[in-house]
């Protein structure tokens, strides 16, 4: 190691939107901003949580409402966080098993993932369900608070079924998604790339919608770090933003695609076939059933100004934890939330002047404004 390099420790989770964090790392993006910077992969987000908490991880890749939680204290270890930059918007779909979807076929689900036709005939196939007494269908998210367990809740309530009484979601870790659906443990999950496509490509799961349809240019993973970490490194934090920016420019760029998908799929990141990374990464999705559709902006790196975290974004996550019992509205709490999401140290580090324009959510099932 240069000694002249400041360490910095980074938790990840095997997911296509580390592609940041790896590529600021295996580029030398890191390193140019002063960084030596290590990365330690890790099974489930409940131990990236815990990790960050306990001081074993610097700065971590992260889903967007796990600093919200940590800050009010709605989960175990908690501290209080920030998250000054966005890593990645999109990424995400919902995947059930080839046998729901061919019973959601039947029932006029939309074969190219719109999300009010798709949850309309999941609605009809769960209230036949009910009036057979059937069990009730199994969905898996990747943890309590994340955005893919507030997208498939918004989708099913969307369609008028209750995702706490007409369905059971559970907590799995990312990559064991597919095999569990193939295990016929779970009927569907909402889980980022490449895990959907992995159960496509093995012919068990069909995508039904998407996170870039449901709520697009919604941030998906932050840079969460602890407040006390970044107060007592200020210098580092705005050079590893500077790092991850031009990081995520790289990976942006379509020359650099077959590269990235070749880091990704290495043994040190998501360890799988290259061609589970490409359809994200190049925006040319397989839903199955033979259907292939273009979606450019299914995920998209942040730099430039679309790292900057928004906090109407942050304020919409935790509204869906008040909606959904996680936790008691107060006008208090959502003013932390919107100072969690700030986007004034980004802006600064990489001297942009202006603020990005209102970034409100715009969700599927209300009117465009």
């Amino acid at each position: 190691m240069d000694t002249h390099l400041t360490p910095v420790i980074a938790g990840f989770i095997p997911l296509l939107d580390c592609a940041v964090l790896a590529v600021a790392r295996e580029k030398g993006f890191a390193e140019q901003e002063g960084i030596d910077l290590k990365l330690i992969r890790e099974t489930s987000w409940a131990n990236i949580r815990d990790r960050i908490a306990v001081g074993h991880f610097d700065v971590a890749h992260m889903l967007a409402p796990m600093p919200i939680a940590a800050t009010l204290n709605l989960t175990s270890l908690a501290v209080p966080m920030l998250a000054p930059m966005v890593l990645g918007l999109g990424g995400n779909a919902i995947t059930v098993s080839t046998t729901l979807w061919g019973e959601m076929r039947e029932r006029g689900a939309d074969q190219n993932g719109g999300p009010a036709s798709t949850g309309q005939a999941l609605a009809s196939v769960v209230s036949r369900r009910l009036e057979a007494t059937d069990p009730p269908l199994r969905f898996g998210v990747v943890h309590p608070f994340s955005g893919h367990a507030y997208e498939l809740r918004y989708w099913l309530a969307a369609a008028g079924i209750d995702p706490d009484r007409h369905v059971e979601i559970s907590v799995l870790a990312p990559q064991l998604m597919a095999d569990a659906l193939a295990a016929g443990q779970l009927d569907g999950y909402c889980v980022g790339e490449p895990w959907n496509t992995a159960a496509v490509l093995a012919g068990t799961g069909r995508i039904v919608t998407y996170k870039q349809a449901i709520w697009p240019d919604s941030p998906e993973k932050v840079l969460g770090v602890t407040r006390k970490w970044a107060a007592a490194h200020p210098v580092t934090l705005s050079a590893m933003m500077r790092a991850l920016a031009r990081a995520a420019d790289w990976c942006a760029d379509p020359a650099n695609r077959s590269t990235l998908a070749e880091i990704l799929a290495g043994p040190d990141y998501l360890a799988c076939p290259e061609e589970l990374c490409l359809p994200a990464l190049s925006g040319e999705i397989r839903l199955g059933d033979g259907v292939t559709r273009s979606i450019p902006d299914f995920l998209v790196f942040s730099g430039g100004v679309k790292g900057a975290p928004a906090p109407a974004q942050g304020v919409w996550f935790y509204r869906q934890m008040a909606r959904w019992n996680q936790a008691s509205h107060t006008a208090e709490d959502e003013a932390e939330v919107s100072a969690l999401f700030s986007p004034q140290a980004y802006l600064e580090a990489l001297q942009i002047e202006a603020a990005p324009e209102d970034r409100s959510p715009q969700l599927f099932d209300r009117p465009k404004r």
